[in-house]
This record gives C-alpha cells, structure tokens and sequence, in this order.
C-alpha cells in the first residue's frame, strides 16, 4: 500500500460505547440518581450555608453568614427579609439552587433577618413590629459591623413589602441603601386567586376571617402550606408523571425534591399580623390605594426615597406582574426605580433553575450600581 493509499491518521480518541448515548445513557443515568435515592434518602444537597447571630431580639434574630471568599470592602452589605410563613431558607434552597451562596462568591457580605413564629406573644405581633422595630434594629446592627454605612434590603414576598414599608416609614431613620423586592404583590385587585376572599370579605364585613385567626390566634402553618400548594394544584396533580419521566433528571429532581422540603416547613401567621394583612391589604387594598396606616400614622410607597428593585414572576399567580408593577406608579420618590419581569413563579423567580441567569443577575447589577 502506497502511502497515498493509507487511511487517514484518526483525529481524535476512539468513540465512546454505546452505553454513553441514547436510551442506555439515560438508563444509566436513571440508575444512577434512583440507586443514591436508596442509599442516601435523598439526591438534593440542602445543607444551608453556614452563618452565625450577630443579633438576638425579642422574637427574632440576625445572622451574618461566612464568607466563602475573601470579603470585598468596596461592596455594601446585603440583609436578606423572609415572609412571614414561608421559611427563611428559600434564599439557600439548595446547592447549586441558592442565591445567597451566588452572592457570597462575589465577595458580599450577606445577613438574614428571621423569626420566632412560635415564640410568646407571637400571636400579638402586628406589621408595625416588623416595619418600625425588627427591621430598623436588623439595619442598624449590620450598619454598625460596617462603620454606620446604609444596608441594602432584599426581601421575598411579604418580606418584600416590609422592605418597602421599612424604607417609607419615617419612624426609625434606618440606614438603608437601597431596596428589591421579589415577587411582593402591592395592588392584591391584580391577584385573581385573591378574588373570592374579597367577595366573602365584603358580603360579611370581614367577620368570618377575622373571628378565624382570632380564635385560632394564628393563620396556622398547614393553611399556609395549603395556600401555596393551591397556587400550583395542577403541578403537584401531575407530580408523580413529572417525577417518572424525568428520573434521569438529576437537577430537577433536586429541585423538587428541595422544593417539597420547604413547604414542609411552612409555619404559621401570627394571629395579629395576619388579622392586618387580611383588613389591610386583602380586602381593602390600602397599600395599593395608598392609604395604608400603621399604628395610626399613614406609610406611604412615594416616602421611599432610596433606590428599589421590583422583579416579577412572569408564571406566578401569587403576585402576578400587574400586582407587582402597581409598585411603580407609587414609588414617586426613588431615584432609581427598576421594574424587571423574569421567569418563575411565586418562588421561582427567586430560587427556580433558571433563577441564576436572570433575577440573581439583575439583583447583582442593581447592587453594583448603588454600593457607593
């Protein structure tokens, strides 16, 4: 054979078995994932992030979570707000799933607010603690870790309006530098599930739902979890189909399975907070009419003078993008107002798999452009 008649030299290794494509790879993979589900109990790494108090108060606490690189003095430090109800670790859902894991690695010092939902006198609690007490007292304790230097807010749900409410309030003065609120519905006329409660609201004045919480002395953990469940019925009908035909899905199932761990965790609305929430916001809509009071004194959205990120779930039905972007013809005093709407639902836009590339990347610019 001449050497024009030689083969040509191979350019690359040899082919891969057959096992690594097709249906046997996705054998492989289902495997795979079903066999570390036997073994271990679960596939999703929730572990949360290590983080230590810095502040013990009367019902709450704040807590600095370790860097996980060196700290950057030139960013200003971040204070996380959870909702009432949902656990706070819906911000650290899950490796790979959590935003305050990304932030850490960018060099920003990050703390979380949270709350004894249990604790005495929980149920007496009312809105005006969170927006006049708890939240100044968490803004003032990392400020003084950082030389007096204002915070920036972030807050998920409930724990987004009390961002809002916290930096309108004029009560405190507290030190903040700007505010982003994910997936907080002001103007709950926009959220149709919101709809029935209204109608019953005003057919009896408010007396079957305020003779409830009274009574009970709280919006009970498992109605709360029954509430979010109900916002996504169709998702948990057909989780079983979801989960059989995806079994070599590694990341979606972490995903659900972390997501099933944080409704499993659910706790309850104190009785008080829940009675304002009920009067206030759901059948009377203050917030959105700006005609909000608490504790006597009106708390006005045109008041927040400092800048605010609002994101919006495009598939949630919580806080539909109309309930959100009612916001944004309130908030006449910020001097930069963003409104952005990504992909997810209610928790979703916050901790959904597609998460990182679009709501984290918006919240990371919109720190970035006011840390000075």
């Amino acid at each position: 054979m001449t050497a024009e008649e030689q083969p040509p030299a191979p350019t690359s290794g040899p082919s891969l078995p057959a096992l690594t494509s097709g249906p046997a790879r996705t054998a492989s993979r289902i495997g795979e994932n079903l066999w570390e589900w036997v073994t271990h109990g679960h596939l999703a790494d929730t572990r949360r992030m290590p983080r230590l108090p810095v502040l013990l108060g009367e019902g709450y606490t704040v807590h600095r979570y370790e860097p996980t690189v060196p700290v950057d003095p030139a960013l200003a430090p971040l204070l996380l707000v959870p909702p009432l109800g949902a656990p706070d670790f819906a911000f650290d859902l899950r490796r790979g799933a959590s935003l305050v894991e990304d932030l850490l690695a960018t060099g920003r010092e990050i703390f979380i607010v949270t709350y004894d939902a249990t604790g005495r006198g929980a149920g007496r609690r009312g809105l005006e603690l969170w927006v006049d007490e708890i939240l100044p007292a968490a803004l003032y304790a990392v400020a003084d870790e950082h030389d007096g230097a204002p915070v920036h807010l972030a807050g998920w749900s409930l724990g987004g309006l009390f961002t809002l409410l916290t930096a309108a309030s004029r009560v405190s003065g507290a030190p903040v530098r700007s505010v982003t609120a994910f997936a907080s519905p002001v103007d709950v006329a926009a959220v149709p599930l919101v709809a029935p409660f209204r109608s019953v609201a005003e057919y009896t004045g408010g007396r079957i739902f305020s003779t409830a919480y009274r009574t009970l002395g709280s919006f009970p953990a498992t109605a709360v979890k029954w509430a979010f469940q109900l916002t996504s019925v169709e998702r948990y009908l057909t989780k079983p189909v979801t989960l059989a035909t995806h079994l070599d899905d590694r990341e979606l199932l972490e995903q659900i399975e972390a997501v099933d761990l944080l409704m499993d965790n659910m706790t309850a609305y104190p009785g008080r907070a829940f009675g304002q929430i009920y009067h206030h916001v759901i059948r009377s809509n203050d917030l959105a009419e700006d005609r909000l009071r608490l504790a006597g004194r009106p708390v006005r959205l045109a008041d927040v003078d400092v800048p605010v990120l609002l994101v919006a779930g495009a598939d949630d039905v919580i806080a539909p993008v109309a309930a959100v972007e009612r916001a944004t013809e309130l908030l006449t005093g910020s001097p930069d107002l963003r409104f952005v709407v990504r992909p997810g639902g209610h928790l979703g836009v916050l901790a959904g798999r597609r998460a990182r590339e679009n709501s984290w990347r918006d919240l990371e610019a919109f720190l970035a452009d006011h840390d000075h």
